[in-house]
């Protein structure tokens, strides 16, 4: 591999050559890549075990952990859930091809979210408590006072969620492979992420995902930090930023069509209030400072971790140019440092990928329980219910696993697809707050023909007049919610829900 196609002349064969004799130096062997994930399995498995509560265990406490959860664990859990594998694997690699267009992607994501959190948070996290709500798709049934909304809505999300937290084990189905040169396979790697999963949230389902995902998120940030430290200190007497102006400039510009920017970033711009693993996670904090430390944690600690990805995805882009898969840049990256601190990435990454499948497969254990279920047999007991959300989990894990073996191109994109799915639930999640005359059935008009839409354009693999799936899929959801709603009759409890929110918020916030 030619290192030194992208450096100055003047230091191209000593960087070269220290590559080179870092990895002659270091092996990255099969048995030391189990031997690092054994540890973290055994730590995690300990985290989680102990996070069990004593004594019978209901549905708030295991989905939600009795909304107990304070402040920095509150913080962890969402950021681990949210910056997932897609970042260290996904964002590395989309900054590889396209470079700093990357990253107004993702800051643009950032401070949506950060917006959407200060203006939700506060009314989810109320009408949960006031209400007794354990899934977002309840609360859009309690709103519109149809269980057809939640029901139509969870099925959204499983459907637009498997490929999404499939992406995860992807991540760590790549890296494995990567690192080993083969000798564990792709589909070792994902199978390791499953097994992973399922252990980590099964134990005490909330309580268990939320601490793990609080060590987890710790990972990440030491990782990133020293494998940007150590590249850093070793590039320093190059002189990267001159050499990535004079050498790649165009990764210093963006250069992305307007269509296409529009498509990636627009659903990652909603994702706080379309993704219901994170929508969740605004039910549980235990009081109104802990709802805000968690908004403030998550600020800082995304900040952060996307400059840190961003930064690295153009090293690579000097360090191991002309890969034909962008999404191995980092797997490859990590070939050139220091076992020592390869593995720890290593850890960290197969730990985002994790914390964010086992959000996704207990919130949607949930949601099929609560909200499907619960709609064709509302005689079920909490029980029972529960008893049937952990076989979803079983389930749900083993669909992701099959359809990660698909192995299909480009994670970011992939990612963006599944949130673009999701994203027609915005009008009626944005109506449910604020818009007292919005309906049921124009909360269902707009889920089903915007998902519809998204789907069939997806699959067609057609932009129609240039537009992304999730663009349309939005604009057809939104047209869909405003006219029925407008024909049709409004819920008699929307006023009082809407009050009663608005009394609270004013005596709490």
């Amino acid at each position: 591999m030619d290192v030194g196609y992208c450096l100055c002349a003047h230091n191209r064969h000593d960087i070269y050559k220290k590559l080179e004799q870092r990895r002659k130096e270091r092996t990255m062997t099969a048995s030391f890549l189990m031997f690092s994930i054994g540890i973290w399995f055994i730590v995690g498995t300990y985290i989680s075990y102990t996070s069990r509560q004593k004594g019978k265990v209901d549905l708030e406490d295991y989905f939600l952990g009795s909304r107990r959860i304070d402040g920095f664990i509150s913080a962890m859990t969402y950021s681990a859930t949210t910056y997932s594998a897609f970042m260290m694997v996904g964002l590395v690699g989309l900054t590889y091809r396209y470079g700093v267009a990357a990253l107004g992607f993702e800051l643009i994501y950032l401070m949506g979210t950060v917006i959407l959190l200060l203006l939700f948070a506060p009314r989810y996290w109320v009408a949960g408590k006031r209400h007794n709500l354990i899934s977002p798709s309840e609360l859009l049934s309690f709103r519109y006072e149809n269980k057809g909304v939640g029901a139509i809505n969870s099925m959204l999300c499983l459907v637009m969620l498997i490929p999404y937290a499939s992406v995860q084990l992807m991540g760590a189905g790549y890296l494995v492979e990567t690192l080993s040169d083969g000798s564990l396979s792709y589909t070792t790697g994902t199978v390791i992420a499953a097994i992973v999963t399922f252990v980590f949230c099964w134990w005490a389902g909330l309580r268990s995902v939320a601490r793990t995902d609080a060590f987890q998120a710790v990972i990440m940030l030491i990782a990133s930090f020293s494998l940007l430290g150590y590249l850093v200190f070793e590039l320093k007497g190059v002189g990267f930023y001159r050499t990535l102006i004079r050498e790649r400039s165009d990764l210093l510009s963006v250069n992305w069509p307007p269509s296409f920017f529009i498509g990636l970033t627009l659903p990652w711009a909603f994702f706080a209030i379309t993704n219901p693993q994170v929508v969740q996670r605004l039910f549980i904090p235990k009081d109104r400072a802990s709802m805000k430390k968690m908004i403030l944690g998550f600020s800082y600690f995304g900040f952060i971790y996307t400059l840190i990805c961003c930064v690295l995805g153009l090293m690579a882009a000097l360090l191991i140019p002309g890969l034909d898969l962008p999404d191995n840049a980092m797997p490859m990256l990590l070939k050139q440092v220091p076992a020592s601190i390869s593995v720890v990435v290593f850890v960290s990454i197969m730990a985002a990928a994790v914390s964010t499948m086992n959000s996704i497969v207990l919130t949607l254990s949930n949601m099929f329980g609560r909200d499907l279920l619960k709609a064709f047999y509302p005689e079920l007991s909490e029980e029972k219910e529960l008893a049937f959300s952990k076989i979803v989990i079983v389930v749900l894990i083993a669909a992701c696993l099959l359809f990660a073996q698909l192995r299909l191109d480009l994670i970011v994109v992939l990612s963006s697809l599944a949130s673009g799915g999701l994203l027609v639930q915005l009008p009626s999640v944005w109506g449910a707050f604020f818009w007292r005359k919005a309906t049921a059935k124009g909360a269902m008009a707009s889920i089903l023909f915007g998902g519809v839409t998204v789907g069939f354009l997806t699959l067609a693999n057609y932009k129609f007049l240039g537009q992304w799936p999730a663009v349309w899929g939005l604009l057809v959801a939104t047209a869909s919610f405003i006219l029925v709603s407008l024909k049709t009759k409004a819920p008699s409890t929307a006023k009082r829900f809407l009050d009663g929110l608005k009394e609270e918020m004013l005596a709490k916030f």
